[in-house]
């Protein structure tokens, strides 16, 4: 989608007339369904004037084609504005330019493609012009078929119109080299440079129709982000199936080359417990469908499973190739649909689907049901659920939802489920003695679990449960420390190491929740010095985990409870919960759930062994017998 498009004449026309701006702002509330912001108003007014400046003293045609504000198929970014015509060869030519209207920058050499400016009123990290500006042009490039065909090339640049580029610049460090050469970078004395670089690649008028090749062109997958998604799952033992998986697999595939060829819309639903291996099934069934030419993407709510298992795919890989940043792109928030159209994607993967939210956005303000949306934007909707892993009030992933809206499109439904173990050491049984022992169901079945070793314990002081996880961590970097979300989060030390959040008195343990909500937290090397919670845990597993069962979960009189006030004020799971269950009997029962199943989760994340410490001292002596009858249990 183009917000603004014309020749060049219009674009000159529309910028002495004052129009511009009023005309961006007018197509995005008629478009996109929105008002424009006021930082958006005044940085098109900035910024196009500028261009305005560069092209009006160029030798570009003046029915050369123009762009603003041009978004990218998939991706929620925006282009901000291209230049179009044909070369000197007579094919189809665009040149797209990243408008900055920075004034500083520090370079952060550390870290591939990004920098510091100024964002927000202080120094921020973000990604360096030119990589952006690079990284935009090969998504499109990995999706457009004019593209792959060779009916039109991209040219990508960027343009800091207020910035001066000096000698020794932070933002010309060679460590930006691949990307500007790819990219080049233009300040506030190189508007002839900028000139001559758009002249070079528009030397005729739009004769082609690039602009709209690059709108309404067909969209997919190119033959070398097949092959690199593919050659990152091929190998990789984290994403290994067996078993029930590939039934599930195979289903699922044949449900998508129908969908290729009827009409219909489809809905699956596969259920599978903690460890039965949904996060990898889907993760092939990305690789395979891309493969087959299809336009799909795994979904989550959280981004911590997107940006972990990309980063698990992407171990090992060399600077980030074209391919591999288009991969990314395919990693997707549940509320990126918001806007999209009926089927505009082939395959869409839910994998987390019980987190699954009404209405998207930081505020809660943008679009009206995820589930809605997802199964709207694809001829086929796969959703990985677990409802006893729903954790917050918020979450409205339930099978009941899912075949509602389902029903509601006219879809076919159908039901799988995944039964194999991989997680706890493969043990059904281990999984039935958390449920149990945590009085979320009677499931005593776990005294006839067949052969099997989990190594769950039961630690008196939090430090040494904490040693012990540290240790067990130096195999492979794949144990961490979770607990209850009974201690608050305090933003405005979430950067400060020596601040420690969670602190156990007359212990003296203290940590660090997870420092910056790191979306990579679980391999992260420096993050077994700090502490996670459900939402930077959900969807993911360790070989060890050390659970801090905090003062929300108590024994008393027989039972294990829960004490929906122990939770911390930062912690939204609960957030509005007289006002969704008047009843005050519904509030407690609301609450509990969530508190029992947040425990189950955090205790089946271990595919090894699970560590525990109790800060209610009944619970643990009760925790003691139980995890002693647990381990006394005998394996035939």
């Amino acid at each position: 989608m183009i917000i603004y498009s014309g020749t060049l004449a219009d674009f000159e026309s529309d910028v002495d007339g004052g129009l511009l701006a009023e005309k961006l702002s007018a197509a995005v509330y008629e478009k996109m369904g929105r008002n424009a912001s006021r930082s958006e108003f005044s940085s098109w007014q900035n910024s196009l004037n500028h261009m305005y400046i560069v092209l009006g003293m160029s030798e570009v045609p003046k029915d050369a084609g123009i762009a603003v504000e041009y978004n990218i198929p998939y991706t929620g970014k925006r282009v901000d504005m291209i230049v179009a015509g044909t070369d000197e060869e007579g094919v189809g030519s665009a040149v797209v330019i990243e408008l900055k209207q920075w004034m500083t920058a520090e370079s952060v050499v550390e870290k591939d493609g990004i920098v510091k400016t100024m964002l927000g009123g202080s120094m921020n990290e973000t990604t360096h012009p030119s990589f952006q500006a690079w990284s935009y042009v090969q998504v499109i490039n990995d999706y457009n078929v004019c593209i792959q065909d060779g009916l039109l090339r991209l040219r990508p640049c960027a343009y800091l119109h207020n910035y001066d580029i000096t000698d020794k610049d932070p933002l010309t460090d060679p460590a930006y080299n691949f990307y500007m050469a790819e990219a080049p970078l233009f300040g506030i004395r190189d508007k002839n440079k900028l000139r001559e670089f758009i002249q070079t690649y528009i030397r005729h008028g739009d004769r082609n129709n690039v602009i709209e090749m690059i709108e309404g062109g067909k969209l997919r997958p190119s033959k070398s982000l097949q092959d690199c998604i593919v050659s990152m799952v091929k190998g990789n033992r984290e994403f290994v199936m067996i078993d029930g998986q590939k039934i599930v697999f195979e289903e699922i595939l044949e449900q998508s080359r129908r969908s290729k060829t009827d009409p219909l819309k489809r809905v699956i639903i596969v259920e599978g417990g903690p460890g039965t291996g949904k996060s990898v099934l889907a993760i092939n069934l990305l690789a395979k469908l891309t493969d087959s030419g299809c336009l799909s993407a795994y979904v989550t709510k959280n981004s911590a499973p997107r940006n972990v298992y990309f980063r698990k795919l992407s171990e090992g890989k060399e600077r980030l190739s074209r391919s591999v940043t288009s991969v990314k792109n395919m990693f997707k928030g549940s509320g990126a649909f918001t806007s999209s159209g009926k089927n505009d994607f082939d395959v869409l993967l839910v994998d987390e689907s019980h987190r699954l939210v009404e209405k998207s956005g930081m505020f809660k303000n943008h679009g009206e049901n995820q589930i809605k949306e997802i199964i709207k934007a694809s001829k086929l909707s796969v959703f990985f659920i677990d409802e006893s892993q729903r954790v917050t009030l918020d979450d409205i992933g339930t099978i009941e939802n899912i075949e509602r809206f389902a029903r509601s499109c006219n879809a076919l439904i159908k039901r799988m489920e995944l039964d194999s173990q991989f997680r706890c050491d493969g043990s059904d049984g281990y999984v039935a003695w958390v449920d149990d022992v945590l009085e979320i169901g009677e499931t005593a079945n776990f005294d006839t679990v067949d052969d099997f070793e989990y190594d769950i314990e039961l630690f008196d002081d939090p430090d040494e449960l904490r040693r012990s996880i540290r240790e067990k961590n130096l195999m492979a970097n794949r144990s961490r420390m979770v607990a209850g979300y009974c201690w608050d989060w305090r933003t405005d030390k979430k950067c400060d190491p020596e601040y420690h959040d969670v602190k156990i008195p007359d212990s003296g343990f203290e940590m660090s929740w997870n420092l910056g909500s790191t979306d990579t937290w679980a391999v992260d090397e420096t993050s077994i010095d700090e502490i996670g919670c459900i939402h930077t845990c959900q969807g993911l597993e360790f070989d060890y985990v050390g659970v801090i069962i905090g003062d929300d979960l108590t024994y008393r009189d027989g039972e294990v409870l829960t004490d929906r006030t122990k939770r911390a004020s930062t912690d939204r799971s609960l957030r509005g919960l007289k006002q969704k269950y008047p009843d005050p009997e519904e509030q407690e029962r609301a609450a509990d759930s969530i508190i029992r199943n947040t425990y189950r989760t955090l205790m089946t994340r271990g595919m090894r062994g699970c560590y525990i410490y109790c800060t209610d001292p009944p619970l643990q002596e009760h925790m003691r017998s139980r995890i002693d009858k647990f381990n006394k249990n005998p394996k035939n």
